[in-house]
């Protein structure tokens, strides 16, 4: 009897082999940063709960050099998270028709970055506003 071994792809950097693969993946991998600082976030939401004095401690621990340089680290990897969203959107959306022709690419992820950066703008200065 002929025993055969079944063949066994390897799964070993599969990811590695194509540059769109590897920008999907680093995009995957700042999504982790997007959780870390939400569960941040939350951890304050909960320390504000508890009163003033728990909330004034959680602010003075976000004071710690490596809460600073964590949060400066997150600044970058969202906002690549945020380039690499609108960048993949007219790839995934049904194609948008304006004037009888297809919407470029180029315009859709620009409108995107632009709707983004205007409602961070807003919500700077709304809470900039409210700390005055």
């Amino acid at each position: 009897m002929n025993k055969r071994r079944p063949y066994v792809r390897s799964m070993d950097g599969w990811w590695r082999k194509n540059p769109f693969f590897v920008e999907y993946m680093i995009h995957e991998g700042t999504a982790l940063f997007v959780a870390a600082y939400a569960g941040i976030l939350l951890n304050g939401l909960l320390h504000l709960s508890r009163g003033e004095a728990a909330w004034n401690a959680w602010l003075d621990g976000l004071k710690n050099p490596w809460y600073v340089a964590f949060h400066m680290l997150a600044l970058v990897a969202i906002g690549y998270h945020t380039y690499t969203w609108f960048k993949i959107m007219p790839r995934t959306m049904p194609p948008v028709i304006v004037g009888g022709k297809r919407l470029a690419d180029g315009a859709i992820t620009g409108g995107g970055l632009a709707v983004a950066a205007a409602a961070s703008l807003a919500l700077l200065a709304a809470v900039w506003g409210m700390a005055r």
